[in-house]
């Protein structure tokens, strides 16, 4: 019994797992699908489309995914015209064989097979056979294709694909292919289109962002272009690369008032040895001058990273190298994880998972909460200040107060004052500060 033929006002339920990249990835395929006529739906009860975008960094995250998978399968039993499928990084990591675990899926589409997803369930209405679009296409940058952005005060644009540093403990040249850069045109297309729906910052994306590359623009150049845009307040970018971080990047961030004064600079581990084992082309030494010169000539810059511990063959001493090293540079806040292998990396396969999970445990609490003590401390600095924050809404726990962030990227509630309304910079005056908050008074 096939399908039967779908008209051009299908419902469309989109749901995202994962990082920013995966979000922006969301984005362009509702835009993607609307373009050819669905129509996105918040309820997925009341869904003909059901996508599920997901991240494959972590194999908790997979095994989560198909609970979820599982759970909307259920959702057939009412709808047996239902299409489900699975999107992003976690298909292409595990190709046909997520059909073995979950064979009720019926389409598959790897991060480069998104302009195929119209005809992807167009050819479902004719057989019952799984669609799948599995293969990696360097020459992919989804030109001209708008995505469908959610409301708000921050708009994603990806300036490039795919990854070209195979560091030992990733996935993501696996499954989202090697690097390459967006031509600056199009990306300036799109900002100039996001400034003129009034969209006030943008974030340039990319796994290596500051590798970016158009020809003889480098991401400096490209970061000067896009603060330009008339409309647009500020621009952020993540994650850049501590060996792609060059003088002229900093001297634009230094300079121009729009770029945010604040980094995501990810570290991974304070001892030069793990690094080397990670295959991250740099030494703890290197990391820290970097940061050294990024403060002296960015005063006020805010510094967030990633923090790996119990990677394969970290010994007590390397583990005390990277907790020396917080409390040396004292980021202003971090991502921490234990170490978990992921099947087809470089560590995965050629090296030893062999510190104990208990160990593990105790290194990740111990950076936890020495990471949350010098995030307040660094958040009590702020206290007595004037901070300009630009209001994204209503506060999620008191609906009287209003939460936006600052240009270093801290999230500041402050109490709702007449005339004040998202998408507006105000200055805020702050008054006290926990290790994830700042609090202040509005004096508008």
């Amino acid at each position: 019994m096939n399908f039967p033929i779908r008209n051009r006002s299908q419902a469309l339920y989109v749901e995202t797992y994962g990082c920013q990249m995966n979000k922006s990835d969301s984005e362009l395929i509702v835009g993607l699908l609307t373009r050819d006529g669905y129509r996105l739906v918040d309820d997925v009860s009341r869904a003909d489309v059901i996508l599920v975008n997901t991240c494959a960094i972590r194999e908790h995250a997979e095994t989560r995914v198909l609970g979820r998978m599982a759970e909307l399968n259920h959702l057939k039993a009412s709808n047996p015209d239902l299409i489900l499928g699975l999107c992003g990084c976690m298909s292409q990591h595990l190709g046909e064989n997520i059909l073995d675990k979950a064979p009720y899926i019926d389409l598959v589409v790897g991060p480069d097979g998104y302009r195929r997803l119209p005809e992807m369930i167009r050819s479902l209405d004719q057989n019952r056979e799984p669609a799948l679009s599995l293969a990696l296409d360097k020459t992919e940058h989804y030109l001209a294709l708008d995505p469908v952005r959610e409301p708000g005060v921050n708009a994603w644009v990806t300036i490039m694909r795919g990854c070209d540093k195979f560091c030992t403990f990733c996935i993501v040249p696996y499954v989202r292919g090697r690097e390459r850069s967006t031509p600056h045109q199009e990306i300036l297309r799109q900002v100039e289109r996001l400034a003129a729906e009034g969209y006030r910052e943008v974030t340039l994306l990319g796994q290596t962002v500051n590798a970016y590359q158009d020809g003889a623009i480098d991401f400096a150049g490209l970061l000067q272009m896009v603060a330009d845009v008339d409309g647009i307040e500020r621009v952020r970018f993540t994650a850049p690369h501590p060996s792609h971080f060059s003088d002229r990047l900093i001297d634009v961030m230094a300079d121009h008032p729009r770029v945010c004064k604040h980094a995501h600079l990810p570290l991974q581990s304070g001892s030069t040895r793990i690094l080397r084992a990670m295959r991250r082309d740099y030494t703890a030494e290197e990391y820290v001058a970097l940061v050294s010169n990024l403060r002296t000539r960015i005063p006020g810059l805010a510094l967030t990273t990633d923090i790996i511990v119990g990677f394969c063959g970290e010994s007590e001493e390397d583990f005390q190298a990277t907790y020396d090293l917080m409390a040396a540079v004292r980021f202003d806040s971090a991502f921490m994880f234990k170490y978990s292998p992921r099947e087809g990396t470089a560590a995965y396969r050629k090296l030893a998972d062999d510190v104990p999970e208990g160990e593990k445990s105790r290194r990740l609490t111990a950076i936890i909460d020495r990471q949350k003590a010098i995030s307040e401390e660094r958040n009590r600095a702020y206290i007595g200040r004037m901070v300009e924050v630009l209001v994204e809404g209503e506060s999620k726990r008191d609906a009287d107060h209003l939460f936006g962030k600052t240009d270093t990227f801290k999230t500041v509630v402050f109490p709702k004052t007449a005339g004040v309304r998202a998408q507006t910079l105000v200055p805020v005056h702050i008054d006290r500060a926990t290790a994830f908050t700042l609090f202040g008074t509005s004096r508008r």
